[in-house]
């Protein structure tokens, strides 16, 4: 059952970049038109072509965004706390190009999307914050087809093992953080060409084991990927 955001999470979604300057008055207004609710993992919150109603952020759990076509379907990103999606389809008044589900219980705040518009309208840092987290968007999303255009699945999977191991607290230890059927969607690969790729990142010192992975040494590794921050570098 949807129930009105709590002042915990308005003060969770006060600290986003997308929100954080902007007028407490139009904080306020979005506020008063959203309302948080729980939902169990492997349920479909929104659907590719259809309107744009709400501006979902999550604040615990996490969000698999996807897209089909004919009988295949694709992995695109994977959304955890706190973030939004999808902002684009929001601001345009357009369809959703992607659909999303969540991956384990998740607790998602929606934001009428007529409310988000016409504050877009009124409040200047709102607007310039909006901008920004769409032109970031769009960077991501010319990052990740250059990783898939130019390089081969195993340097596709060896950069993607050195990201994931920079964020973890044990660069040397660490569990990938999907399951291996949507890494394979999300690098543009099959599973077989996934388990393939695996097994050939052994003599570049990876020992994957189910979920798990081991680098000692990554050095053999970062040779064979030659990472770089105009594909790897989120931040930019």
């Amino acid at each position: 059952m949807p129930l009105r955001t709590s002042q915990n999470e308005s003060s969770e979604l006060r600290k986003l970049d997308l929100f954080s300057d902007m007028e407490d008055a139009h904080f306020e207004t979005l506020m008063r038109g959203a309302y948080v609710q729980n939902f169990p993992p492997a349920i479909e919150l929104i659907s590719e072509g259809e309107p744009s109603d709400f501006l979902h952020v999550v604040i615990e759990g996490s969000v698999e965004l996807f897209a089909g076509w004919s009988t295949r379907e694709t992995t695109m990103a994977t959304v955890r706390p706190v973030s939004t999606f999808i902002l684009a389809a929001t601001i345009k008044d357009a369809p959703y190009l992607m659909s999303a589900r969540t991956l384990e219980k998740s607790r998602i705040v929606l934001l009428p999307s007529s409310d988000v518009r016409e504050v877009f309208d009124q409040d200047q840092e709102f607007a310039r914050a909006v901008v920004t987290e769409l032109a970031q968007c769009y960077r991501h999303v010319v990052k990740h087809s250059k990783n898939l255009k130019l390089r081969t699945s195993l340097e596709r999977l060896a950069n993607y093992l050195i990201r994931c191991a920079e964020t973890s607290k044990d660069p040397t230890l660490f569990d990938l953080p999907i399951e291996k059927r949507r890494l394979a969607s999300f690098l543009g690969m099959t599973p077989e060409n996934l388990s393939r790729a695996i097994k050939a990142l052994k003599e570049y010192g990876v020992v994957i084991n189910g979920q798990s992975v081991g680098i000692a040494d990554d050095t053999d590794l970062r040779r064979l990927a030659k990472p770089t921050p105009l594909i790897d570098d989120p931040s930019h």
